[in-house]
């Protein structure tokens, strides 16, 4: 029989369009959606922060900046490998807020030491740093998209998530990455507007862990009597995927929550290093690197309204093939680009943002309908594991096939992957689709 919870929309409250769980206030689900915009716009910044501290600080030849910043990448995944599973199964135990705003205060202790580093060994440990706060705030992110829709709200609510995600991108990373530019334009050194731009988004780290701590629902999903013993929820996870939606969930999740991390990384690495190549300064160079960034942002936020929408109106297993589909033509398509920075280029990051939009929300809607409710947090754990694990793999071949090869390799190795998971959607559709409408009350016992 399937996992899915049964859908509470005749008992619980609304926020504008999205119908809520039993016990969810429209206060909570507003928490989310202040937690979705700071979220991934802040962790974001990490992506524009290390191409300025490589060239200005630590004054890297553009030549290794492919590598190293694959390695810093790959060496934040490992770390996240270690924590996405633990906090899944603390947030089931005490609750998803203390865990959330944990996360926050560690992204910010992380951001003020980020300009300090002496070395490249010591901004690495910096970014491990990042990449426990990183970890425990995205899980968390997940983990409530899971609990607080009721099941037929589960697509309109991911895309007004995801739309938060893409906002706090567009206006955070972007605003937020311009302040380099502009403290040096006032008359700041580039190393001072450097320090100060990184203070000011570890400021804002703090402010939220408050605000998420202050907000969000208090406890657990289910009362103490029902919760798993620790010994079953550490292995819920793995245990979770013996249904064979859970595990084409986890497969989108290696190529979906990597997406992110591998567009930030290596389109602003991509830009950036083509506006030094031009004769661009640093700073000059980074906000053409933030441009193509922005780009695949604001694509994915204007496209995501209808992936939203057709989530929830067709079998969650037929949206997830459709959603990898697009990831796939998106992110090979970005092989036919020479230079980043020419006039018509943008259209192909135009499809890139699609595509990468896409798989966020198939991969994001199929999980918060499959997870198990007692062991959600240790489910969306390993499902932020598999991604994990995706990131750790595209970034560390990733940062390599950028230097060696060039920077569209980078994006044709993850269409490809993506190809490979469409694959095996297909299978899982034919042979346990599951519900067959979001929101038409029977599950199908496949």
């Amino acid at each position: 029989m399937s996992n899915v919870s049964p859908d509470p929309s005749e008992t619980g409250l609304k926020f504008w369009f999205v119908r809520l769980a039993p016990g969810i206030l429209p206060r909570n689900f507003g928490t989310l959606l202040y937690s979705a915009f700071t979220t991934i716009g802040l962790l974001a910044f990490v992506s524009i922060g290390t191409p300025y501290v490589l060239n200005v600080y630590l004054k890297i030849p553009i030549e290794q900046q492919g590598r190293i910043a694959g390695d810093l990448a790959a060496w934040s995944e490992i770390a996240l490998l270690l924590i996405f599973g633990p906090c899944g199964v603390v947030a089931d135990k005490i609750g998803r807020r203390q865990v959330f705003a944990f996360g926050f205060v560690f992204m910010g202790i992380a951001y003020a030491l980020y300009p300090f580093a002496g070395s490249v060994g010591e901004l690495t440990a910096y970014r491990m740093l990042y990449a426990v706060g990183m970890g425990a705030a995205t899980a968390m992110l997940q983990t409530i998209l899971a609990d607080y829709p009721a099941n037929a709200s589960r697509g309109k609510a991911t895309a007004l998530v995801g739309t938060l995600n893409g906002l706090g991108v567009v206006i955070l990373s972007v605003g937020l990455g311009g302040l380099m530019k502009t403290f040096v334009a006032r008359g700041s050194t580039p190393e001072a507007a450097g320090y100060l731009a990184h203070f000011i988004v570890a400021g804002l780290c703090f402010l939220s862990a408050g605000v998420v701590f202050a907000g969000l629902k208090k406890g657990t999903p289910v009362n103490k009597t029902e919760q798993l013993p620790l010994s079953q929820l550490v292995g819920a996870g793995l245990a979770a995927a013996r249904n064979p939606r859970v595990a084409l969930a986890y497969a989108s999740a290696f190529i979906a929550r990597g997406d992110l991390v591998v567009v930030g990384t290596f389109a602003n690495l991509w830009g950036t290093t083509a506006g030094i190549e031009a004769g661009l300064d640093p700073a000059e160079a980074s906000a053409k690197g933030r441009m193509l960034f922005a780009i695949t942002g604001i694509a994915g936020l204007f496209w995501l309204p209808l992936m939203g929408i057709m989530l929830d109106r067709v079998n969650r297993i037929t949206g997830t093939i459709v959603c990898m589909s697009l990831a796939a033509a998106g992110f090979l398509v970005v092989n036919v680009v020479d230079d980043p920075l020419a006039p018509g280029a943008w259209i192909f990051f135009v499809f890139l943002g699609i595509g990468q939009i896409s798989a966020f929300a198939g991969a994001a809607t199929l999980i918060s309908q499959e997870a198990p409710i007692a062991s959600r947090g240790a489910v969306v754990g390993m499902f932020n594991t598999s991604g994990a694990v995706g990131i750790l793999f595209g970034t560390a071949v990733g940062g390599r096939l950028f230097d060696s090869i060039g920077p569209h390799a980078v994006f044709v190795m993850v269409g490809a992957l993506s190809v490979l998971v469409v694959l095996y959607g297909v299978w899982v559709r034919w042979k346990a689709p599951g519900p067959l409408t979001p929101g038409g009350g029977g599950f199908m016992a496949h």
